[in-house]
């Protein structure tokens, strides 16, 4: 690293922070801003775009252009993205600082060694606050890093890129594979027009309706009470409780009532909570609490299998995830683990009825509590869901849930890049490696 130059952020980049939301002084016309929830590290959420008035001579002061660094100020201080014109005309508000790197650097280069110094804990110094912390632009400014030629910081980028490409591709194929399933779904259960099988067609006396769809092809329908509408003739529907073998719940456990304590052991098993399960996906593993072997057996008698449904009880309630490949968890705070009956319900349909939906409108409405919102077992067995002929269950059984072991598998490698790049990303940027072309 000798010939790497050691400087504070406020030399390299034009810094700025975003306008503060004032219902009252603000002026212009409404145009979407970031705020800090919708920045990730490395991506943004742009799920839930809020919208505050902006004046036309504002662009410059507040506006994004492709490359610019965005950084948190609070929340998780330094938490920061590339912003590479997602949306057009987008602002900033106040919670915000966008970094623009000066010729010599490079903003990628910048996001990876931020990304660095958030993990080893190396901004904690910059901040205010004795509990809330904050990163302010002179905060920010401050922060050193050692810089090599831009040349050697497009040479360590391409490595650390190459990884999060393919990380972003698997995330992009399984994005994909998800909505194809929710859109057969919601074709063959909330429309009805699953396609008619050879069996129903003689059933029905005209073979030719065979691959049909249902409802468009006159299938007979009949008055459901609960759903108060038609719904294809011979489906039901039925509380929850019926409909599975088995609800696990372990939400009162704790290691210490099993004369046991969390492992700071990374290899031991994950102890799943309601915090890792969101948007159908397990989230933040590598910060989760975990259990050893023998506090796993204790814990988890009756252990987790493929086709189980993760629920959230609260918390948030009503997040789900559907356990395909890997099924060595502990289940712990806030979860309940769903098992289907599959003499009833197939496990790929039943997780799409819960997790959005006939049952999914039932269980939001199950809901109670002062503070917290939330649903206990005997009013989630309670729940009304919608069960379909089995034959048509099983048909998209046998569809569903090769995709849901393909997006499995595309998650899994994700997790051994992300390891990969994780283990790569501090010698790197300390120079203890050296990249040749």
């Amino acid at each position: 690293m000798k010939d790497w130059k050691v400087k504070r952020l406020g030399e390299i980049a034009e810094m700025c922070l975003g306008k503060m939301l004032d219902k009252e002084k603000n002026r212009g016309d409404y145009r979407p801003y970031l705020a800090n929830f919708n920045v990730r590290w490395g991506g943004f959420d742009l799920s839930a775009l809020n919208k505050m008035r902006f004046e036309d001579h504002e662009d410059e002061r507040y506006g994004l252009k492709d490359g610019d660094l965005i950084i948190c100020e609070g929340g998780e201080p330094g938490r920061c993205a590339i912003w590479r014109n997602q949306v057009p005309g987008m602002k900033i508000q106040k919670a915000l600082h966008r970094v623009r790197v000066r010729s010599g650097y490079n903003s990628e280069y910048l996001y990876y060694r931020m990304l660095l110094a958030g993990r080893i804990g190396e901004l904690d110094r910059h901040f205010i606050g004795s509990t809330i912390k904050h990163l302010t632009g002179k905060g920010l400014g401050d922060v050193e890093f050692a810089f090599p030629d831009e040349a050697y910081q497009e040479k360590i980028i391409r490595i650390l890129s190459s990884i999060d490409e393919k990380i972003d591709i698997n995330n992009q194929i399984n994005a994909e594979l998800e909505q194809l399933a929710k859109l057969i779904y919601d074709y063959w259960f909330v429309q009805f027009d699953f396609p008619i099988s050879a069996e129903l067609a003689s059933k029905l006396g005209n073979k030719k309706l065979e691959g049909k769809p249902y409802r468009q092809s006159g299938g007979p329908m009949a008055y459901n009470d609960a759903l108060k509408k038609e719904i294809p003739e011979g489906w039901a529907t039925s509380d929850l409780g019926t409909s599975v073998n088995q609800i696990i719940d372990h939400r009162g456990k704790t290691p210490t009532k099993l004369d046991g304590d969390w492992s700071s052991n990374p290899e031991d098993i994950i102890a799943l909570s309601a915090k890792v399960v969101k948007g159908g996906k397990l989230i933040g593993l590598q910060n989760a609490n975990r259990v050893s072997r023998d506090l796993y057996e204790k814990w988890m008698p009756t252990k987790l299998e493929e086709g189980d449904i993760l629920m959230t009880s609260e918390a948030p309630a009503g997040e789900f995830f559907l356990i395909y490949g890997k099924t060595e968890f502990c289940l712990s705070q806030r979860l309940f683990g769903i098992r289907a009956d599959k003499a009833k319900v197939q496990p790929s349909y039943l997780y799409h009825e819960l997790s959005h939906g006939y049952g999914y409108h039932n269980i939001m409405g199950s809901l109670s509590g002062s503070t917290v919102f939330g649903i206990r077992q005997d009013n989630l067995r309670a729940v009304n869901i919608l069960v379909p002929d089995q034959s048509v269950q099983t048909s998209f059984e046998e569809i569903a849930v090769p995709l849901y072991k393909q997006i499995r598998t595309l998650e899994s490698q994700n997790s051994e890049l992300s390891s990969l790049r994780d283990w790569l990303l501090p010698m790197l940027m300390n120079g203890q490696v050296t990249v040749t072309d």
